[in-house]
């Protein structure tokens, strides 16, 4: 392990060098040296070190000022300071500035030694840390959030970009578009991802238990309260809490969550104490809280303290190009999970997938592949392990009316054909001719339409 750790030299004495870098040699280590902090900060630049051992005193900067910028510039790198007695004080304020340690000349190479060792070791560790906080997101977002359309790619920005913020966020979007799974990536991607997580489906909770189950409550408090009881406030602290449905709270549960919010304490039910939390709220909703605002079944000032950040998720509907790689991603869970060798669909059962509106949207195509996979008998999904519903699709009917808010007529009108003509491959059994003469273009015409809209793959010659 020894042989792959590169440590940096910095001392202007080229005595004390030379006897570090032939001591360190001896040990295993990498060694390269610098006289200065600027030559140092050169080779950090250049190359990764996984330990820096530099002078304290030096002309032309000193061992905080390299300290800085390995913080800077590399700050995985642990530092460890050389100090003359009269300069301990410094010492130890580099330590508060992140240094790893430090050692008082004169000193035995034993105590360096160890020193090293301990920082390799606490390196090595965090490393590991990380890699593995790493890979738990990774499989979060595995588990998640799929798609390569561009609504989903904004998505995908907007959750890379609020993670590491500690900005409240709210999620908006139709029933089963993913909303908590979004709410979970923001989550492991931030630097509460080692914390809790708590979810609640306001809508799931009646009335007069729920502010029980967010603020918890003392023995007592009413007729069942036997014992204290943590709400999820507390059970977050430190962590995040998702609000799902929050346009479903009522307003005196409103008022009491907007004061948890704003002044971060709580108190529980019957309780005489207030409590302190630090709690990142990310909630959802499939309401237009807007309306909901101006109806007053919602409070403003509430609206504005979670609707720091939105992000809208795109209907299913929207984001056609991403229903062959869901599919593919429920198949292979599916298959797993039913013991079965399920390898795709047919392309006739695909036609008429991608034909389908899904009003449901993800969770209801993901309901649909699990039942399909569940009667297929082969390896190869045929349209007759499709439901009912997905057999006869017709082209979404549309208001010919604009919205206040207005539209995207290219994208409506891309929406609008992309359905056309899935509904016109399902109609013939995926053959593109025979579906080509249905709508009255030419074959050439229909294959670059399919192509321009995402449906390349769907459907035979």
């Amino acid at each position: 392990m020894k042989n792959q750790v590169r440590v940096l030299v910095v001392d202007d004495e080229r005595s004390m060098q030379e006897f570090l870098e032939i001591f360190l040699r001896s040990e295993g280590y990498h060694v390269a040296t610098a006289g200065d902090v600027e030559s140092a900060k050169l080779q950090i630049e250049n190359d990764d070190f996984d330990v820096v051992i530099t002078d304290i005193q030096m002309p032309g900067g000193t061992g905080l000022d390299l300290l800085r910028v390995c913080h800077d510039l590399s700050p995985e790198t642990m530092v460890i300071m050389i100090t003359a007695y009269a300069s301990t004080e410094t010492a130890i304020a580099a330590m508060k500035e992140g240094a790893y340690d430090y050692v008082t000349k004169p000193f035995k190479v034993d105590e360096l030694r160890i020193i090293l060792e301990k920082a390799i070791e606490k390196q090595l560790l965090s490393n590991e840390n990380k890699r593995l906080r790493s890979e738990l997101r990774g499989r979060a977002r595995d588990r998640s959030i799929i798609g390569n359309s561009q609504p989903m790619q904004r998505v995908f920005d907007l959750v890379n970009r609020v993670a590491a913020t500690r900005a409240n966020v709210l999620i908006t979007g139709e029933s089963g578009t993913g909303k908590e799974m979004v709410a979970r990536a923001i989550h492991a991607e931030g630097d509460r991802a080692d914390r809790a997580f708590v979810a609640l489906n306001c809508a799931a909770i009646p009335e007069n238990l729920l502010e029980s189950e967010l603020f918890g409550h003392v023995k007592g408090a009413f007729t069942g309260a036997v014992q204290n009881k943590e709400g999820l406030f507390e059970l977050a602290d430190g962590g995040t809490l998702f609000l799902d449905e929050i346009g479903e709270l009522t307003l005196p549960i409103q008022v009491k969550l907007l004061r948890a919010i704003q002044e971060k304490t709580f108190r529980r039910v019957g309780g005489t104490e207030d409590g302190h939390v630090d709690v990142r709220i990310v909630a959802a909703t499939n309401r237009r809280l807007e309306d909901e605002v101006s109806a007053g079944r919602f409070r403003e000032d509430l609206f504005y303290r979670v609707n720091v950040i939105e992000i809208p998720l795109p209907p299913l509907r929207e984001r056609v190009d991403d229903i062959p790689l869901l599919i593919s991603h429920f198949i292979d869970k599916y298959s797993r999970d039913l013991g079965k060798e399920v390898e795709r669909f047919s392309e006739e059962a695909m036609a008429c997938l991608l034909a389908y509106p899904f009003p449901g949207n993800v969770r209801e195509l993901e309901n649909v592949v699990e039942r399909a996979a569940a009667l297929s008998r082969g390896t190869v999904i045929g349209r007759e392990s499709l439901p009912p519903s997905l057999l006869a699709p017709v082209a979404r009917e549309r208001s010919a009316r604009i919205p206040p808010e207005g539209i995207d007529l290219e994208a409506e009108v891309d929406e609008f054909e992309r359905a056309l003509l899935a509904e016109a491959l399902a109609m013939c059994g995926g053959v593109k001719k025979k579906a080509a003469q249905l709508v009255g273009v030419s074959f050439r015409s229909f294959r670059y339409r399919l192509e321009k809209l995402g449906l390349d793959d769907a459907g035979s010659a």
